[in-house]
């Protein structure tokens, strides 16, 4: 039999091998799309929650009133930047996260490492969370246009199309107000401007998303009644 603990420490080497050496230019990068795209859909006063945040570099550079990470690693907590409260658990299972509290949630590049029922039992968590008339903004590679490379990566375990994650949040209550297939490039060891400049470029020039663009962007929202 494996051995959970070591299994865990296999994971960790991996992503070290992955974004040990990228660690300031993702952050540079993420300073750009947060200012640039994302703040657009977040209130400078709002409520915001990072879901399986990861390194934090989207809840660490946007603008908000109140900033909350949540992720199964403990390592969120020191990832995470000053004013950012953190908390250790599942996407699906955030107690300490109260009852219609929430005024944006995000989630970047996550439902690819998780089981399909994992996806729709976290969105139901997200939908319980966020306050009637929030947002979920979604960022996530889509299988439609990654489909060469979207398996590069060991730990993606599930395809998610665009079609098929509209229909799973519709199904679960959500109301989409945004749903573009081709978005950001897929990964940064591709065709992603590696630049801050070109990362602005490339935001404003919307027709080079329908060239580049693998990943989509999807808003669902939490109906008022």
């Amino acid at each position: 039999m494996s051995d959970p603990s070591s299994a865990s420490q296999e994971l960790q080497v991996l992503y070290q091998n992955r974004f040990g050496q990228e660690g300031l230019a993702r952050t540079d990068l993420w300073e750009v799309l947060c200012r640039h795209f994302f703040q657009k859909w977040v209130p400078a006063t709002s409520t915001v929650l990072d879901v399986a945040a990861g390194h934090c570099e989207f809840i660490n550079n946007i603008e908000a009133g109140r900033k909350i990470a949540v992720d199964l690693n403990p390592d969120v907590a020191v990832k995470a930047a000053p004013g950012v409260e953190t908390h250790v658990c599942r996407s699906d299972e955030m107690k300490a996260i109260e009852d219609g509290s929430i005024d944006r949630v995000f989630i970047s590049n996550f439902f690819e490492h998780v089981p399909r029922e994992v996806i729709a039992s976290t969105l139901v968590e997200v939908l319980r969370v966020l306050k009637p008339g929030g947002q979920l903004l979604v960022l996530q590679p889509n299988i439609r246009f990654a489909a060469k490379d979207y398996w590069m990566f060991f730990d993606h375990i599930t395809a998610v199309d665009d079609r098929a994650l509209v229909e799973v949040m519709e199904a679960v209550g959500y109301v989409v107000d945004v749903q573009i297939p081709r978005f950001l490039p897929y990964t940064t060891k591709s065709r992603l401007p590696a630049t801050p400049m070109l990362v602005r470029w490339y935001l404003r020039m919307k027709p080079a998303w329908r060239i580049f663009g693998a990943q989509a962007f999807i808003v669902g929202r939490r109906p008022e009644a």
